[in-house]
């Protein structure tokens, strides 16, 4: 590949890159995507609410993206992108530089669950954080909520949607007056105390064990995680970040650095993979357009050299 030339260099090949890919290699650009191949929701089986794909699993929904980048020209590479220190010389894990005109990342994000036994291996299976995403497929059976965050009672409000049979397991001294009530009154049970583990047998959750002993049934359990950015390049060049550590960007994806762009979950923990993938599409608009004031700019300044 040598010192190529990209108008985009797109790091992360999610949803959220692939589909920027797409409108940026249909818009005549030279594009090359540089994928770490660690989607976040790699464990999930199947993916939901994606108009027209719903039930497709990830990794096909991914196959099919990188196919259509492909076919119009775009570039794929699997590997990391190393820091790029102007946000236009891009460094692969194997010690090549790339440059672009302009960057695009969509490195996504990593969810943080606490350090309880039995969590991590039931992800994504029995272990669930999004009742927009799973709710439908565990209704009406025996449900949990992992409280005790900030937050942790209105999610366990949306997750009381999904069945009738909900129970909030939260540390002791928790919860406000008003909080209880409002548990109470929408009948979800609270189980006040501090979880040991989970009870899986035949590879299935069976319940949770409480610290004094006794288990709470259950079939499922929705922990609402922590999300941490996977924003390590987007710091190293410097953009601006909230106060929770999330880089800012304009409603395009714009970035406070020049020149440096940002989509999907990296920026947006909310997104669900379709808002992700729109909102690649929105980018790579924004950007076609910001190159094209860039080679208009260039055309007038080499016109009114040679006049």
């Amino acid at each position: 590949m040598g010192m190529s030339q990209y108008d985009v260099i797109i790091i992360g090949g999610g949803a959220a890159g692939l589909s920027a890919a797409l409108v940026l290699s249909r818009a005549r650009r030279k594009v090359l995507v540089v994928d770490a191949g660690a989607p976040r929701n790699a464990t999930a089986a199947h993916m939901h609410g994606y108009l027209s794909r719903d039930g497709l699993p990830p990794g096909e929904l991914l196959a099919v993206g990188r196919k259509e980048v492909q076919h119009y020209g775009g570039e794929i590479v699997d590997g990391l992108a190393g820091d790029s220190r102007t946000g236009f010389d891009v460094t692969l894990a194997g010690g090549q530089c790339l440059s672009a005109r302009r960057v695009l990342v969509t490195t996504g994000l990593r969810d943080e669950l606490p350090d309880i036994p039995g969590l991590r291996q039931r992800w994504a299976r029995d272990v669930l954080h999004c009742p927009y995403c799973h709710g439908h497929e565990v209704r009406d059976r025996q449900l949990g909520v992992l409280g005790g965050t900030p937050g942790a009672v209105r999610y366990a409000h949306i997750v009381r949607q999904w069945t009738h049979d909900l129970v909030y397991f939260t540390p002791p001294a928790t919860l406000t007056d008003a909080e209880r009530t409002q548990l109470t009154v929408r009948a979800v049970g609270i189980v006040e105390g501090t979880v040991e583990q989970l009870v899986v047998d035949d590879d299935q959750l069976r319940g949770v064990l409480m610290s004094d002993g006794c288990v709470v049934p259950r079939d499922a359990l929705f922990v609402p995680p922590t999300f941490v950015p996977t924003g390590h390049l987007l710091a190293a060049i410097g953009c601006d970040t909230d106060q929770d550590g999330w880089a800012t960007t304009d409603p395009t994806g714009r970035t406070s650095v020049p020149g440096v762009w940002a989509a999907g979950n990296v920026v947006d923990p909310r997104a669900q993979v379709i808002t992700a993938a729109g909102a690649g599409s929105a980018a790579a608009i924004a950007l076609n357009a910001d190159l094209v004031d860039d080679d208009v700019r260039i055309a007038v300044a080499g016109y009114e050299q040679e006049s």
